[in-house]
């Protein structure tokens, strides 16, 4: 069969075609190495390591040395080679997540238990602005628990990943005598022996006002709530909603848990920021564990 130009003209389309067809897109690629822990990792040719989607440029790290020791942006940007971070905060490359490895060590003022946690920062790292119920806010995690240990009678360890915390004013610390902004954590959600559960603070007497509810000793604990789901060791994703009068957190886009009435009312004049990580309930001797984040996002 003779070959006319129309013929040629569709052939070469086809070579064109195929080639560009075949032809993959470049993708990054991410080397992972944590002498500390796990010793190097040899990166495969032909194989794409991903960096989990968190952007560190609004938070810094706790860790469970120093007295404790704190890294701030823009620090905290360089965690895959910073010596200080690496035994505690790095990235898995086999799955694409961002470690939290933790253990008994040094702690902060308010607690004898250790962490490596996140800190919100809406101010680039100083801590003086945060934000009430009022003006709302949003935190969405995917995560899951890698390893956890024991203890004495062969239960898991429990550990906190997402808490929202409270901040006093300057004014308000003036105002009760206070020599710290600290104030209770509004919002505490753990992994605990696989499955997730929340607890949250309400106050002892609901005939409060200001100040006297600026104290810390005024709120107490909620009996805490357990989802229904079994997470054990796989990824799950937890959102929490806050605006005015009002807090839920989901998980799995599924079960809901909705907190609303006269203690959330009475949290009004507290600020908040965000927490994630890995805040270990243990001083047992031994213990550690390893939270895996595969997101993390934060709106207001």
């Amino acid at each position: 069969m003779q070959l006319n130009l129309f013929h040629y003209l569709f052939l070469a389309s086809l070579a064109v075609f195929a080639s560009t067809s075949c032809k993959q897109p470049e993708k990054p690629v991410y080397t992972y190495h944590n002498p500390y822990l796990d010793g190097p990792k040899e990166l495969v040719e032909g194989e794409d390591y991903f960096l989990p989607h968190i952007d560190l440029s609004t938070w810094k790290v706790t860790l469970p040395i120093g007295r404790p020791t704190e890294i701030l942006p823009p620090e905290i940007l360089d965690y895959a080679t910073n010596e200080t971070l690496q035994p505690f905060m790095y990235n898995d490359s086999t799955d694409g997540s961002l470690v939290f490895y933790t253990y008994p060590g040094a702690t902060t003022k308010n607690t004898s238990y250790s962490r490596t946690e996140l800190r919100e920062l809406m101010d680039g790292g100083v801590g003086k602005v945060n934000w009430t119920f009022a003006q709302g806010g949003k935190m969405r995690a995917r995560l899951k628990l890698e390893e956890i240990t024991q203890d004495a009678d062969d239960k898991y360890h429990r550990t906190i990943i997402l808490q929202i915390h409270g901040r006093l004013t300057d004014e308000q610390r003036a105002l009760i005598g206070k020599d710290d902004n600290n104030a209770p954590p509004i919002l505490k959600i753990y992994w605990a022996n696989g499955r997730i559960r929340v607890k949250t603070k309400v106050l002892k007497d609901t005939t409060m006002q200001e100040p006297e509810l600026l104290y810390t000793e005024s709120w107490g604990d909620d009996d805490g709530v357990y989802f229904d789901e079994y997470v054990g060791f796989e990824p799950f994703t937890i959102e929490v909603i806050v605006s005015e009068g009002r807090m839920t957190v989901q998980m799995n886009d599924d079960q809901m848990l909705v907190y609303e009435g006269i203690h959330i009312d009475k949290w009004s004049p507290f600020e908040n920021y965000f927490k994630a990580g890995n805040y270990l309930a243990s001083i047992d001797e031994g213990a550690f564990a390893k939270v895996k984040f595969y997101e993390l996002e934060v709106s207001h």
